[in-house]
């Protein structure tokens, strides 16, 4: 796990000068070791955060085939001996270091761009060809590891984070304000754009391949995860099912327990987190270190049941408990983390923090089990509308009149979405997903921006696209759960887990999101999934691995209590930077600080969220110098 960047298309010595300084930028992902290589208009830069081989033999950029190739990579490949055995199998091959990095470039050289099939892990590289003066960029299957880039004219620049690519001083602190709008309806810009204008994302699962001598630069996907939506030949009885999902999530989880550093868990007691610790019990042979956060407020505390798992599986827990005063003393280092403005982030900044400090360098994590195991109020919600054809069938005057009414009997944001789902043209997931994960409403962002008129909605884009390319019945829910992961998942959770735990040097491995679990999950059809309690078939899946008291618990998430926090302790916080937003050209002053007014006055359609994005798009604005 590291930081990784490059600039192609510039003088060398210029370049190296610059990619020195975005190293240095970059130096609270990789503590370890840094290094730079160049070759005529190529620099690669690099820093490192050693978990494979600790040793110099890891020192990267590394070279290969006599100094042919070269490599920055950022992240860990799972089935590195594998691959491996695979190549020495081919003969005249000798590898001089034990490092996963060493069968990247290997793997590269001898078999092109499809060294992409065999790899399974997290990660992000370029691979620089001298002979072809080609450089070769990919992004792993489920998008974990982040890479962004910035492209013009002959310059090519990349790297792990945007703060890094800003210090080349190449880069224009631009707003993008197209993009904006993305931000203010979902709280995050969907990759491949960002919010500052012209960096964009390598979308998850594709590769890049730009010609250093011309400058041009072409992607391609080499993973779609919509595809993977399709029922098997013969998918077997439901045990049967249950015992494949059992195999492989036990197979993610060792293939996770590959590291020559300290590990642990994160434990919040939820049924995601407590397979990992269970499973990551039952495979290690070693005493599991897990962390959780509590807090003092009864109904977001969740140690009751961190505290059964750590007891069952006897494991060195540790309680981090946060109180607002402790939180308000994190907040600016969790700001200060931020590499992309988002609603998400301080939690995972905080345990990852404690984390690292108790001496842990790699961390397991349950993200993914909700998006891929129906575990989120939005699969039944999908569910029952799309069951519900008369919904849809009803004449739309009588559904907006029923949503007028809805409007005024239930003053509350899942009122006014339903009541928006009410008055959709057409009663369709396509329509109904996007308005069910907006922070704000169209109507409510056009009031807030100055703007002729609002910009295409990108879940909806996607939305389209993905239920265009499944075109099988029976398959709600994994249609819902590629929305999941490819909408809220992909551009909020996983970059804000990337960001939040590397600014503590800490890597944090997704046993959910391999992406052999999630082919063979997604191609399981509602029958199978449905009815059920939350996660029915991994819970079943799992047998007597969770204990009644975490399957039966009521779901809680994990999250601060910030409604009061806002109100409160970090009022003042959250006042100087909604009153600085108000001011930019871009808003509307009056119904920026008209929707604070209406928060503090306790308005059931104002809840913390639709504030807190708005206070963290401000700062990080401010932070990075970044003009409107």
């Amino acid at each position: 796990m590291c930081g990784i960047n490059g600039i192609v298309g510039i003088e060398a010595v210029r370049a190296e000068e610059l990619v020195k300084a975005m190293n240095k930028a970059l130096s609270h992902r990789g503590p370890d070791d840094e290094g730079v290589f160049t070759h005529n208009n190529v620099a690669l830069g690099h820093r490192r955060l050693s978990i494979i081989d600790l040793s110099a033999a890891g020192h990267q950029p590394m070279s290969y085939d006599g100094g042919r190739y070269a490599i920055v990579y950022n992240g860990e490949l799972y089935n590195f001996m594998e691959v491996r055995n695979e190549l020495l199998s081919k003969g005249a091959i000798t590898f001089t270091t034990q490092t996963d990095t060493e069968v990247i470039l290997a793997a590269y050289a001898a078999w092109g761009v499809s060294c992409l099939q065999k790899f399974n892990g997290m990660y992000a590289f370029a691979i620089y060809d001298k002979q072809s003066t080609e450089v070769f960029v990919a992004r792993d299957r489920m998008g974990i590891k982040p890479l962004y880039y910035f492209k013009q004219s002959n310059a090519f620049i990349f790297s792990s984070e945007i703060r890094s690519l800003l210090t080349s001083g190449l880069i224009p602190r631009k707003l993008d304000e197209a993009r904006l709008i993305d931000y203010l309806r979902y709280q995050t810009v969907h990759a491949p754009g960002t919010i500052i204008k012209d960096v964009f994302m390598l979308l998850p699962g594709h590769y890049g391949l730009l010609n250093a001598a011309t400058g041009n630069f072409n992607t391609t996907c080499y993973w779609d995860i919509t595809s993977k939506v399709s029922a098997p030949s013969k998918v077997g009885s439901y045990n049967e099912v249950c015992q494949q999902v059992n195999t492989l999530f036990k197979q993610a989880v060792e293939r996770r327990l590959v590291a020559d550093v300290p590990f642990g868990a994160f434990l919040s007691g939820g049924i995601d987190s407590s397979a990992v610790v269970g499973m990551m019990s039952k495979v290690s042979g070693a005493r599991v270190k897990t962390f959780s956060i509590t807090f003092h407020e009864a109904k977001y505390n969740e140690e009751y049941f961190s505290q059964i798992i750590a007891k069952k599986f006897n494991t060195d827990h540790h309680n981090i408990k946060l109180s607002a005063e402790d939180f308000k003393n994190e907040l600016p280092g969790a700001l200060k983390a931020m590499d992309h403005p988002s609603g998400d982030g301080p939690n995972s900044y905080v345990v990852s923090k404690v984390t690292k400090q108790a001496g842990i360098t790699m961390a397991l994590s349950g993200l993914g089990g909700d998006e891929l195991f129906a575990g989120y109020d939005i699969f039944k919600r999908t569910k029952a509308l799309t069951d519900n054809a008369w919904l849809s069938n009803a004449p739309l005057l009588i559904r907006r009149a029923g949503a007028a009414v809805l409007k005024n009997l239930k003053s509350s944001v899942a009122g006014d979405k339903m009541a928006a789902i009410l008055s959709l043209s057409k009663v369709s997931i396509e329509n109904f997903y996007p308005v069910s994960r907006q922070v704000l409403p169209d109507e409510q962002i056009a009031k807030l921006v100055n703007t002729s008129g609002m910009q295409s909605n990108e879940v909806q884009k996607l939305a389209q696209n993905v239920i265009s390319g499944i075109q099988k019945p029976g398959f709600v829910l994994s249609t819902v759960s590629l929305l999941e992961i490819m909408s809220y998942m992909q551009n909020v959770l996983l970059r804000d887990t990337d960001q939040m735990s590397m600014a503590s040097a800490l890597e944090v491995r997704v046993p959910f999101l391999d992406y052999e679990l999630v082919e063979y999950v997604l191609s399981l059809n509602d029958d199978i999934k449905y009815p059920h309690t939350p996660k029915k078939l991994f819970v079943d899946a799992m047998g007597d691995l969770l204990p009644p008291e975490i399957v039966n618990r009521p779901k809680m998430g994990f999250t601060f209590p910030w409604q009061g926090w806002l109100k409160n302790d970090l009022k003042q916080f959250c006042e100087e930077r909604i009153h600085s937003l108000a001011k930019r050209p871009m808003f509307n002053e009056k119904e920026v600080v008209s929707l604070w007014k209406r928060f503090l006055n306790d308005d059931k359609r104002i809840i913390w969220s639709r504030i807190w994005y708005l206070v963290v798009l401000e700062n990080w604005l401010i932070e990075n110098n970044i003009e409107d």
